[in-house]
């Protein structure tokens, strides 16, 4: 007999939300950018650089996919906990909160904060434990193949694999954990739940 699915773990970018990452990688692209400008001036570069990198936290630099919104209210309503595992850096909390989202969920765990990225077994092994239970109980929502559908596969979670574009074509991938949209997520959830 299988546990009852009690907590949905959630990738944010690309899945939840648009947009990017990283300030090491954002520094280097704004100072080779205005390097290349001509901007040689050292100050200047990392002011610019750190500002944008800072900026990019404000809820205008993300796009909430329609139907994100629905999806997290549609899992809360029905009794699941939820919990985001994502390979982003420390600024999701405030992504999240900008793009007022945040409140949905119990725990945030990211790759930076974890010192572990997807598709390592460990970032979700880390969720498991917040969750406090057993994996089989766990689903987790994802737009990447390997980073999201088989990691948390391959640690007993059941894993969704999203493919808003249709690009994914694994046929490993049961039609069962295949969502070209997040409004087909309740109905294959509760098939879970059942």
């Amino acid at each position: 007999m299988r546990a009852p699915l009690r907590w949905v773990l959630w990738d944010v970018k690309d899945t939840l939300l648009k947009g990017l990452n990283g300030q090491s990688w954002w520094v280097g692209v704004v100072r080779d950018t205005l390097s290349k400008c001509g901007v040689q001036e050292p100050a200047l570069l990392d002011t610019v650089a750190n500002n944008l990198y800072h900026n990019f936290c404000n809820a205008e630099n993300w796009e909430v996919f329609p139907d994100s919104l629905k999806a997290l209210e549609s899992c809360s309503s029905s009794g699941l906990k939820l919990g985001v595992v994502s390979n982003f850096d420390n600024r999701l909390e405030a992504i999240l909160r900008a793009c007022g989202l945040l409140s949905h969920f119990n725990f945030l765990i990211t790759s930076e904060g974890a010192g572990v990225a997807k598709p390592s077994p460990a970032i979700f092994d880390q969720a498991l434990q917040k969750c406090g239970t057993s994996a089989d109980s766990v689903a987790h929502i994802g737009d990447h193949y390997v980073n999201d559908y088989l990691a948390s596969q391959s640690v007993g979670i059941h894993g969704f694999l999203l493919d808003r574009h249709n690009k994914n074509n694994q046929p490993d991938v049961p039609e069962k954990h295949r969502l070209s949209s997040l409004e087909e997520l309740p109905s294959r959830l509760q098939l879970q739940m059942d």
